[in-house]
């Protein structure tokens, strides 16, 4: 096997001995994990004699990190120190699966947490009941891995193209954590477009970061991009990390593979545990689950709001509890480098974070502070069905703090939609897929930043927007007819006067007594009965406090609000209701919200568009938020004219005349 092809045709060929005891989608769990152990080996054998060695030697001394003292012996961030290999393993096939198990526990704790969390013990187990463990394992020992034969190169492309099989056979969860490739090169090639200087100066370094990192795959590409497109010596030291313990050990792996430090990916939360405190990146990119919550987290995460703001990484707000999107923007926001150095990131979004949460909601709180601080850069509308468990509308957006001059205030919208092809066959819901024309089509629109088709430019504030509370007065009529008195008996204020929290005979008396009082205030109210139909609230509230003191009966505030809510009924043509201040009292129920543009004085607005249509409306100033959102669609709408009736008529009488074709050959 001389190609990366036929190692990759024969390494898939093993899944054949997998058919019924394993499931189609379970084979990769095997054949992923022994694959690693086999490159681990490879790599290894040249300085297996000298770490055996070094071990027995530093056996039973003080040494405090035993393990980085083999590490340097095996010139790699990781080492075995038992005595057995792939090849001595040959030699006790009855007990395969003992030795095995011990050959793996030989592995410095790194490498044995890939493969703990590949939960490859497990399947050495499985394989041995099913008596398959001896084939497989002579399957991969007849697999030459070793770096002289495989680099590191080839054989990241090898595992890659496992991972991407072994992803789509299983396509019901592939969504979850694989990103198609194609979404991942356009993300990549976004991310570079403005960074041309970097790739072209030799001996560049650059680190890039993905909090959701699954199995890699953003990793991976973007580091081919910069391998394919850098000049000599430009490289990217690649971090991430991943809450699935398979897809992490993916991951793992595929650093492992390319020589890369596997201790650059982290395992865990990236909200409750930031696996990387206190770094901060040049690149970052992600591709984040559409619409998950984060109750799981929440405690933590609400903590840290509250209690470090700015200082935090989630100052900004909080997003609604079953959507974290815009918690792990936050997240990759707060790894940026200060303003000089800069970065700049590409993340996936469904389209909810465009726009979901109203003025002062914790999603509009957020973009306006991504907004207000020129980070937002541009946003790509990606076709559907492009992924494997959604057919949902998706969208990149590209943030930096170091936008070129031109685009300084600026945001650009890229509309991607209609760049794809049909697969030929479908994969879960991705139907369709971009082609590398495409893809270099969508970032040439991008890069020239110029209005256009498929791309148009705002200002900043072309997004922003303020939510101004529209009031109108209160208008009441009042009339003691009965069906309005009938009413006050519903009043928690009037119910409460026959109720006492004392017991016995003190409990009871107090009770009678507020039933008298009951009665009373009904019969002053009766005596209002020849008023008629009263129009201002003032008025009538004279007329009511008359009665109850020619009565002498005290009407405490809160029955007295009852009262106007049971005799009182809204009337557009009664007085305005005024405050003891003499201001216009607004009605509750006429309340209504105007979203006034930045770029638009709010008088004005409201003269032009609600005084022609309500002249005794006001603007409650007091209440005005401040929000933003980006109806991207609206946008990029194209009115489509109705069809003419003619034609349409037309067609119901071709179909009505083919309808009775039909039924006249079934009644012949």
């Amino acid at each position: 096997m001389n190609s990366a092809q036929e190692r990759i045709g024969f390494i898939w060929s093993i899944a054949e001995l997998l058919r019924g005891d394993y499931k189609e989608g379970e084979y990769g769990r095997v054949i992923l994990p022994f694959t690693v152990l086999r490159r681990l080996d490879c790599v290894l054998a040249s300085t297996k004699s000298a770490v055996l060695a070094k071990a027995a030697k530093i056996e039973g001394t003080k040494l405090e990190n035993n393990e980085a003292v083999l590490n340097k012996v095996s010139c790699l961030p990781f080492h075995n120190a038992s005595a057995l290999d792939f090849e001595r393993l040959k030699g006790d096939s009855v007990n395969l699966a003992r030795t095995l198990r011990s050959y793996v526990r030989g592995f410095s704790s790194r490498a044995r947490e890939v493969l703990d969390r590949f939960g490859i013990e497990e399947q050495i187990a499985r394989l041995d009941e099913k008596n398959l463990l001896f084939q497989v394992y002579l399957r991969f020992a007849a697999i030459d891995l070793h770096p002289d034969n495989v680099s590191n190169l080839e054989m990241g492309h090898v595992f890659e193209e496992l991972i991407r099989r072994f992803s789509e056979q299983s396509n019901e969860t592939a969504g979850e954590h694989f990103t198609p490739r194609e979404v991942i090169r356009l993300m990549v090639h976004l991310l570079f477009a403005h960074d041309r200087d970097f790739l072209a100066t030799p001996g560049s370094i650059r680190t890039l970061f993905d909090p959701a990192c699954g199995t890699g795959g953003m990793l991976s590409v973007a580091d081919d991009y910069v391998a394919e497109h850098g000049a000599p010596g430009v490289r990217l030291e690649v971090f991430g990390q991943e809450l699935n313990d398979e897809s992490f050990a993916i991951c793992c792996s595929d650093m492992m593979m390319k020589g890369y430090n596997p201790e650059n990916i982290r395992f865990g939360n990236s909200f409750s545990k930031d696996g990387f405190p206190t770094q901060r990146f040049d690149y970052m990119l992600s591709n984040p689950p559409f619409g998950v919550d984060w109750k799981k987290v929440e405690d933590a995460i609400r903590a840290e709001h509250d209690t470090r703001g700015h200082a935090g990484r989630f100052g900004a707000g909080l997003p609604r509890i079953n959507d974290g999107s815009f918690l792990f923007l936050q997240h990759m926001i707060s790894k940026m480098k200060p303003e000089g150095e800069g970065s700049r990131l590409a993340i996936v979004f469904n389209g909810s974070p465009l726009f979901t949460g109203d003025a002062g909601s914790g999603e509009s709180e957020i973009r306006r502070w991504i907004v207000e601080n020129d980070w937002l850069e541009a946003i790509v509308a990606l076709p559907d069905q492009l992924f494997y468990n959604t057919g949902i509308s998706t969208y990149i957006w590209v943030l930096t703090n170091r936008k070129p001059k031109k685009r300084k205030g600026k945001i650009q919208l890229v509309n991607a939609v209609t760049f794809f092809g049909k697969m030929r066959k479908s994969l879960g819901q991705k139907r369709n897929e971009i082609s590398e024309a495409q893809i270099g089509e969508i970032t040439r629109i991008y890069g020239d930043g110029k209005p256009g088709e498929f791309s148009k430019i705002f200002d900043n504030d072309d997004f922003g927007n303020r939510r101004i509370t529209v009031e109108r007065p209160l208008r009441l009529n009042f009339e003691a007819t009965s069906h309005r008195i009938a009413r006050l008996p519903e009043k928690s204020a009037y119910l409460n006067l026959a109720r006492s929290k004392k017991k016995g005979k003190e409990g009871q008396r107090e009770i009678e007594e507020g039933q008298r009082h009951q009665k009373a205030v009904l019969a002053v109210l009766e005596s209002l009965a020849g008023l008629g139909l009263i129009r201002d609230r003032a008025v009538f509230l004279n007329h009511l406090d008359s009665a109850a003191n020619a009565a002498g009966i005290k009407l405490a505030a809160p029955l007295r609000k009852a009262i106007v809510e049971a005799l009182g009924d809204r009337d557009e043509s009664a007085e305005i209701c005024h405050d003891s201040e003499g201001n216009p009292e607004p009605d509750p129920e006429l309340r209504d919200y105007e979203n006034v543009p930045h770029k638009e004085k709010v008088e004005d607005y409201f003269a032009r568009e609600v005084l022609p249509h309500v002249p005794d409306a006001w603007i409650d100033h007091e209440k005005t938020k401040i929000g933003y959102e980006i109806p991207f669609t609206r946008h990029f709408y194209v009115y489509q004219p109705p069809r003419h009736l003619k034609d349409i008529e037309e067609e119901i009488r071709q179909i009505d005349a083919e309808i009775q074709g039909l039924m006249g050959e079934v009644f012949a």
